[in-house]
């Protein structure tokens, strides 16, 4: 982030302070206007209506049917949906429980202990209630974490909250096998664009990737009905790996105009398609709008990975996906500069990427 903003605009007010004194009406900073509330446009969840769910227990085995099949099912999820939900993906059950509770339990931590992480708009890092920082900007009704793992320059266990007790090390366990999972799947996603396997890893910068981790809590909300907790985006990054809470749904996915709610299966990851992706692909692949609402009864807690190429590495389409019937959609822009455009403007639907095409 630019060193010429050194702070929110303005007093970060704690989505789960307002929460526990809120009884019947939410402040108006967090009421979305009409055409954005979750009413518009929504439907429930149905088995007809759901993201894919994908096995991956056969990929890379002996049977080349079931491999292939696997493949054939997350192409067409990447170019359908631009999201699809795993299982057998090799990330043990246990760790999944238990990560995303002890940072149910960090959120449940007094005030005055949370504060001490609190972030700022120059990284990110640490715990934190807005995205944006255009003064006066209505809200989400939402508090998160933000922490980085890869590259290891910029992972400092120090930012990481050191309770719950062995918290630390829950977190950097689930980091390492997140990162080797989103590395099986770039090979997946490279092989399905006719590329060899390692050509998607390689334009992120090979061994030397973006990795960090946003865990969101959405607290209860007593109009959920006029806010969200996440506003509509596409996620900036190359590939997004989400951990949903077990017992709440509130992700929502753009289709054809309306917003699917997302109906998470028992230990599966959310997976989704990055702005770097859609970049990279020439849109073969493509980012899709999501957000998520809020419940009046339940809160929420769910883990956003970030798979994201080297920062300063130049992102622009695979010169072999480049063609005179193909040309290139988009002008080449390093991750950082692109993350720096985004965080300016905070959360705006597919506006961003779509901003960055060039004319025809």
């Amino acid at each position: 982030m630019s060193k010429d903003q050194p702070d929110w605009p303005e007093p970060i007010v704690r989505v789960q302070s307002l929460s526990e004194s809120c009884f019947d009406s939410i402040p108006e900073r967090y009421i979305k206007p009409s055409t954005d509330r979750p009413s518009s446009g929504s439907s429930d969840f149905d088995d007809a209506n759901n993201i894919p769910i994908i096995d991956l227990g056969g990929l890379g085995g002996v049977d080349q049917h079931v491999s292939s099949s696997i493949l054939k099912q997350i192409s067409d999820a990447c170019k359908e949906w631009g999201f699809f939900q795993i299982t057998n993906h090799g990330v043990d059950p246990d760790l999944m429980d238990k990560v995303r509770e002890t940072w149910r339990q960090f959120f449940h931590l007094p005030m005055e202990v949370k504060q001490q992480y609190a972030n700022s708009p120059k990284t990110y890092e640490g715990y934190g209630s807005r995205l944006g920082i255009e003064k006066g900007a209505i809200l989400d009704w939402s508090d998160y974490y933000y922490l980085h793992y890869l590259p290891l320059a910029l992972k400092d266990c120090n930012k990481w909250p050191n309770l719950p007790p062995q918290c630390r090390e829950v977190f950097d366990e689930y980091g390492r096998e997140l990162v080797k999972l989103c590395g099986r799947l770039m090979k997946v996603l490279s092989i399905n664009l006719g590329l060899d396997e390692k050509t998607l890893q390689n334009a992120f910068g090979g061994e030397d990737i973006g990795a960090c981790l946003r865990v969101n809590f959405y607290p209860k909300c007593p109009r959920p009905e006029l806010t969200l907790g996440l506003s509509s985006h596409s996620d900036p990054g190359g590939m997004t790996m989400l951990l949903p809470d077990d017992q709440v749904p509130g992700l929502q996915v753009r289709k054809f105009n309306n917003w699917i709610t997302v109906k998470p299966a028992r230990h599966a990851f959310i997976v989704n398609i990055g702005d770097q992706i859609q970049v990279l692909s020439n849109a073969i692949y493509k980012s899709v709008e999501h957000r998520v609402i809020v419940n009046s009864d339940k809160e929420r807690v769910s883990l956003a990975f970030f798979y994201n190429p080297k920062s300063d590495i130049r992102i622009e389409p695979i010169k072999e996906l480049v063609t005179v019937n193909t040309p290139s959609l988009y002008p080449p822009m390093t991750f950082d500069e692109y993350r720096l455009f985004i965080r300016m403007r905070g959360p705006r639907g597919k506006s961003q990427v779509e901003s960055l095409k060039s004319p025809k």
